[in-house]
């Protein structure tokens, strides 16, 4: 018997002042079982970083042809594909062949050695926005992890300062 994804609720006040974006979000995300809570926690963290009116969760890993999240138009077509974690560069190619944006955030113990073996491929994707995260800012994150999620969230001249159980957290968003 498959054991059922878990589910959190989040609700993130998010103040991106480097975008000017002011927003209160609310939303549902289910955590498969073969998915760990870093992950869980990174891709809450892109969803805020890189909000936008119509972007949504996806099936995640559950679904291997599409991303994180995501934004459509009208028309259907794909207009923000958001990953995280370290993807294989040839997912991002592939993937600003198919969305007018693409956007990472990219974390995980080893980034440094993977940008660097990576770094001239990423280079050649014109729409391609990363912003890295120290791992151990999403570790934090998740040694606070809870079902119900609250979250304040501001960005400020590139770095993220997250508010949750009455903590203060930051860190500095790496633009690459």
């Amino acid at each position: 018997m498959a054991l059922p994804s878990t589910i959190y609720r989040a609700g993130i006040e998010l103040a991106d002042l480097d975008r000017g974006i002011f927003e209160t979000l609310q939303t549902t995300v289910a955590r498969h079982p073969s998915e760990t809570e870093e992950r869980l926690v990174a891709r809450l963290l892109a969803y805020a970083l890189f909000y936008e009116p119509d972007l949504s969760f996806t099936k995640g890993i559950c679904a291997g042809d599409e991303p994180d999240l995501w934004a459509k138009g009208g028309d259907g077509r794909v207009t923000l594909w958001v990953e995280v974690g370290l993807p294989d560069p040839e997912r991002l190619v592939k993937a600003s062949r198919h969305a007018g944006r693409v956007a990472l955030l990219a974390s995980g113990a080893s980034l440094p050695r993977w940008e660097e073996q990576h770094r001239a491929t990423l280079a050649a994707i014109p729409t391609l926005t990363v912003t890295g995260i120290e791992q151990g800012f999403i570790d934090r994150l998740v040694a606070r992890l809870q079902r119900s999620i609250a979250w304040s969230l501001t960005v400020t001249e590139g770095v993220l300062y997250l508010t949750v159980a009455g903590e203060t957290l930051e860190t500095v968003l790496q633009h690459r």
